[in-house]
């Protein structure tokens, strides 16, 4: 400990000799116009005779003047002061001070700070006069706070920057002032040091920095110059550890820190180091104190994003940049906190954990700032004063000025009172005390001369400030001839800069932006500004009354300091409801200045800046006159704060009354349908019934898990592994087959583009669990006709996703083409007598304005419509469109909505569609459809008897018919499958009664044996001559061919009228090189050959009349089966 600590000592003794011996050099200098540095005759005064011996080239003048502009650094320092000497400067003063200034921004290490202050030294004993005036201004203007009239204009992100450049140019100058006024350049007095100057210039840097960006000078400061000009040693738990004895402190460092802490008195005057460290101490109680709202600030907004995500299942970007912004600003002041905490020597404040945070909230939930929240009821029940918790925290929730903004900016005397006579004996006693040292400073300063009483004219004021112990760095009103005085801008002044901040308050819509504009308002506030802030608020525009609760919350941040704000606000308000009074008869004209007057007062109310009799009265005129525009005003008083009055322990009893009042007077007098739902409305708004708290249905895990996995997990992209993890569920188990069910027949609680994907896992899981895809077929028919019977408003959503479901089921191929036409028909015809709706004929279940029916098959035709556009589907969806028109006609006149809807859908089906202009005419149309089906039902009755065995297979389709209308039901939908990858074949283990079918194994021996067969075959076919066998590819000339036919025909039809039918004739084809010839062959009907021909012929004439017949008998059948049902429908 004692070898780490002992060179630390040494190098604060060297640095203090250096600065001791370069201040008597400097006083010296001062006083006998010569420097003693050194022997030479050069380093003379300006004045005296020898400077005509200096060099006065212009050439050695600019080369210096640049070199110092550039950097003044160790390297060049001799060099600097060679110049110096043999230079004589006079005309080039200041010149050298801009020069000076600049180089000085270059510093970057100690030693660097060191030789610009021989520079500077060197300077300044030879033009004490001219050149360190000159150089202080300059300085004094380098170390100025940022412009307040310029901030406001900045975005964040640029006002960060700014502040990260200002500090960085201000730092090493900071360093270098700190340097010239413990030798001597920089000084209050001619006896004093310049340590009240640093003080007043730090003061100032703080004191205008609301964002704390000048904290990183403050430490720099601490850091290099704490000892000289605070006083301060390093803390001991630094040097030893925490468990260490006192005695183990060694004599040698406790003699080295008390000799550095007495070195520093012949630099810094006591009196000075006394204030200077309780002005630093004070900032570091305000640091603290902002430390503990970030960080409150921080822990809530962390809360709401943690509510948000349980919510929503996301945290939005903008709400997690905020956020992240919000940590990286806390994070950066707890660093400097922590850095002034360590330097101090001052403990950092006690910070609240999440845990404790979570505590503090639930126990004390029903605390707040007014006199009877005490006995409110928690803010989330139901029965709370508060709708919810931002509302709440809106209200209730104001940040305290005083931890913003100076105490002398808001008035507050260090005198003000406290609760308890002790502490106003303390303060007293330390008002006294002060008082009397100031006393003894002024009687020793008088002898110094005009130039100290004049920096010292503002101190009485500025140390009263410090009595109550929690010293702010705030500067006094800066005086002309104050050295340290920054340069303020002459056109923005108090009056500039309060109008800039009222034309801000329309922009300031949310809580952030009306907080920052109090806070700025706080530092222009006068008696002036506050009138014409009351003025500017009385007249808010009429149509922005969404501006009112933002500056009632302006007015109730400032209403804590400055109550003549509130208060005159609300009687400028009152006067306006009684000239409102007087004029209730222009209900029209003032029904926008009523509504913001009211607005205004209400959440004034909530904000108790208005008095509560005031409210009730204006509520108690307004129930004396129920009449006419007071109708209105109550409604919206109830709406406003009737909620906050009747909860609030003091108006709880009164408010009461008069509302009851007012149901009785509701009751008596008579209102119209508008007034009637005004009141209602806003009394159900004020008091709302009591309901009993929701219960959270309990599910077992593997139910959340199959909700999860189908609401939140399947997508495009996870459908494959859904499937995997629905399959591998045990579905022997009722609950998760009921589950299952449950959720697969449930679309609306899906997204509505996911509802095609469910419906591609039910076609999956039916190639597995055939009776599972029936049971939600089922259970998604019955929805839509239970639907159409009870025809609720509050299921229309649920119903319109049901019928898509039901389309995209067909599109999967898990329903057949005749399920779709009969819900088509059933929602056109459903509830009407004998399923024929009338024009204007009102029915229960389907009145003439319900257009719900019309959007349901919209939404089925646009999921499957494009599929049946060939075929008998074709010619059975266009009978149905011709119907579907008649029955829209039939309801009462579309609304546009609903109109191009149905276009859209109609247009998409059928682009060339003829649309009925009438009623008639569509009627018209849909008679000669029943006429027409009427008669090609006539032309089958014959064939009727012998189709009603065939009944049973009648809903089937041909398997070729079934493959060409599936390939075509997937047009226009292969979007939704082409993405998805097949697939793949998971591991089951199925149980042994489950039919299986071959296995892998067997289907590679199939497929091995197939491909054997085939190349033999092949093979085989090779080996023959292919010239020896041209007869297998002879074929006859067409002419020939037809003419053979003829003459078989002829021969089978007429052999019975033949008179010799013993020959037949046979073509013999030849072939005489590449010319292929033919000759009739006469063979006898009696031989083997004639006979076998002859049988064959007939047998396959006799085949293909029967096909023909019976495809003609199919196509009759189902022609007559359709017309069946269209008439039994009908």
């Amino acid at each position: 400990m004692e070898t780490a600590s002992l060179p630390k000592v040494d190098e604060e003794r060297l640095r203090y000799a250096r600065r001791v011996n370069l201040k008597e050099l400097n006083l010296r200098g001062d006083t006998q116009g010569k420097s003693l540095c050194a022997p030479s005759p050069s380093r003379t005064h300006a004045g005296s005779p020898e400077s005509s011996k200096l060099d006065h080239s212009l050439k050695r003048h600019t080369a210096l003047i640049k070199r110092m502009r550039q950097y003044i650094s160790a390297d060049n320092r001799d060099q600097v002061l060679k110049d110096i000497d043999s230079l004589s400067l006079e005309k080039y003063i200041d010149e050298i001070a801009g020069a000076v200034v600049e180089g000085i921004a270059r510093c970057k290490t100690d030693k660097d700070v060191w030789a610009a202050v021989e520079v500077i030294c060197s300077l300044h004993r030879r033009f004490p006069t001219s050149f360190t005036p000159a150089l202080v201004n300059l300085l004094s203007s380098s170390l100025a706070a940022p412009s307040r009239a310029t901030l406001p204009t900045l975005t964040p992100d640029q006002r960060e920057k700014e502040d990260a450049v200002r500090v960085s140019r201000q730092r090493p100058a900071l360093r270098v002032c700190s340097e010239l006024a413990l030798v001597g350049v920089i000084r209050d007095s001619p006896t004093r040091s310049g340590a009240e100057w640093i003080m007043r210039v730090i003061r100032e840097l703080l004191s205008n920095d609301p964002s704390l960006s000048s904290l990183p000078l403050l430490s720099t400061f601490l850091k290099s110059y704490g000892r000289p000009y605070l006083g301060l040693t390093p803390s001991q738990s630094k040097q030893m550890p925490s468990d260490a004895e006192p005695s183990r402190v060694t004599d040698e460092a406790t003699n080295a820190a008390t000799a550095t802490f007495d070195e520093g008195e012949g630099l810094v005057e006591q009196d000075v180091r006394d204030r200077f460290k309780r002005m630093c101490e004070g900032y570091f109680e305000n640091v603290a104190r902002k430390l503990a709202i970030e960080h409150k600030r921080l822990q809530e907004q962390d809360r709401r994003n943690h509510e948000a995500y349980i919510r929503s299942g996301e945290i939005f970007e903008d709400r997690q940049q905020a956020y992240e912004r919000m940590t990286k600003g806390y994070e950066k002041l707890f660093a400097s906190c922590q850095t002034l905490s360590e330097l101090l020597n001052l403990p950092m404040p006690a910070l609240p954990t999440a845990s404790q945070r979570s505590d503090s909230i639930q126990i004390g939930g029903n605390t707040s700032t007014g006199a009877g929240d005490d006995a409110d009821v928690a803010f989330t029940t139901s029965g709370g004063k508060w709708e919810d918790e931002e509302e709440r925290k809106f209200f209730e929730d104001i940040q305290d000025l005083k931890d913003f903004v100076p105490k002398n900016f808001l008035g507050i005397d260090a005198e003000e009172k406290t609760e308890s006579e002790e502490k106003e004996k303390v303060e007293k006693e330390k008002a006294e005390t002060e008082a009397k040292n100031l006393a003894d400073e002024l009687k020793s300063l008088e002898t110094n001369g005009d130039f100290h009483n004049n920096n010292m004219l503002a101190e009485p004021s500025g140390s009263i400030d410090e009595e109550d112990g929690n010293v702010t760095p705030i500067p006094t009103s800066p005086k002309l001839s104050s050295p340290p005085q920054s340069p303020q801008l002459a056109p923005q002044g108090p009056s500039q800069l309060l109008t800039a901040l009222l034309a801000r308050l329309p922009d300031a819509t949310n809580r952030t932006l009306i907080d920052q504009a109090a806070v700025d308002f706080a530092f222009l506030n006068s008696k002036a500004a506050r009138k014409r802030l009351i003025k500017f608020l009385s007249n808010v525009p009429k149509n922005r009354t969404d501006l009112l609760p933002h500056y009632s919350r302006l007015v109730a941040t400032l209403d804590k300091y400055m109550p003549d704000v509130g208060s005159d606000l609300v009687t400028s308000l009152e006067e306006e409801f009684r000239y409102l009074q007087r004029k209730k008869n222009l209900v029209k004209e003032l029904s926008e200045l009523r509504l913001k007057n009211i607005t205004f007062l209400s959440n004034l109310t909530k904000f108790r800046v208005v008095p509560m009799h005031v409210i009730l009265h204006i509520f108690k005129v307004c129930l004396d006159d129920f009449s006419g525009a007071n109708v209105e005003n109550v409604a919206l008083l109830l709406e406003g704060c009737g909620r906050f009055l009747l909860r609030s322990e003091e108006t709880k009893e009164r408010f009461g009354t008069m509302l009851e009042l007012m149901r009785r007077k509701q009751s008596m007098q008579h209102f119209d349908s508008r007034q009637m739902l005004l009141l209602e409305n806003a009394y159900y708004q004020c008091n709302p019934p009591e309901r009993p708290p929701l219960i959270e249905k309990e599910r077992t895990s593997i139910e959340l898990f199959i909700r999860h996995i189908i609401y939140d997990v399947l997508s495009k992209k996870t459908i494959d592994k859904v499937l995997k993890l629905i399959r591998k569920l045990d579905w022997d188990d009722p609950t998760v087959s009921y589950s299952l069910l449950k959720v697969f027949t449930k679309p609306w609680k899906l997204k509505y583009s996911n509802i095609g994907l469910l419906a591609m896992l039910t076609y999956d899981l039916q190639r597995y669990y055939s009776a599972f895809a029936v049971a939600v077929v089922d259970q998604v028919v019955e929805d839509i006709r239970r639907g159409l019977e009870v025809n609720l408003y509050s299921v229309n959503q649920q119903r319109v996703a049901t019928v898509k479901y039901l389309g995209e089921l067909y599109i999967y191929r898990v329903v057949n083409s005749s399920l779709i036409f009969d819900t088509l028909w059933l929602l056109v015809t459903f509830g009407h007598p004998d399923g024929h709706p009338l024009p204007r004929q009102p029915s229960p279940l389907d009145m003439p304005d319900d257009f719900f029916r019309i959007r349901l098959v919209c939404v089925l035709l646009d999921t499957v419509g494009m599929c049946f556009d060939r075929g008998r589907q074709m010619r059975k969806l266009d009978n149905f469109l011709v119907f579907f028109q008649y029955y829209a006609l039939c309801k009462e006149e579309l609304p546009t909505e609903v109109d191009f809807m149905l276009s859209d859908s109609l247009e998409a089906v059928r682009p060339k569609l003829s649309i009925p202009k009438s009623i008639e005419e569509a009627a018209k149309a849909v008679d000669d459809v029943f006429n027409i089906a009427i008669q090609n039902a006539g032309l089958t009755q014959e064939g009727e008897s012998g189709e009603d065995s065939d009944d049973g297979n009648d809903s089937e389709r041909p398997r070729e018919e079934e493959d060409d209308e599936e390939d075509r039901s997937t047009v226009g939908h292969e979007s939704a499958t082409d993405e998805r990858v097949p697939s793949p074949e998971p591991v089951v283990v199925l149980s042994a009664q489950e039919h299986i079918g071959p296995s892998q194994e067997a289907d590679e021996e199939f497929a091995k044996e197939l491909a054997k067969i085939i190349t033999e075959s092949s093979a085989e076919s090779r080996k023959i001559d292919k010239k020896n066998a041209w007869w297998d590819n002879a074929v006859l000339a067409p002419s020939v061919r037809r003419k053979r036919m003829g003459e078989a025909e002829q021969s089978i039809d007429g052999d019975a009228d033949r008179p010799n039918g013993s020959v037949m004739n046979f073509t013999v084809i030849t072939r005489r090189g590449n010319k292929q010839q033919t000759r009739n062959l006469p063979v006898p009907a009696e031989t083997a050959l004639a006979v076998h021909t002859r049988s064959a012929q007939l047998q396959d004439k006799v085949e293909q009349q029967h096909l023909k017949q019976l495809v003609l008998n199919y196509e009759q059948r189902e022609e007559v089966e359709e017309l069946k049902g269209t008439v039994i429908d009908f």
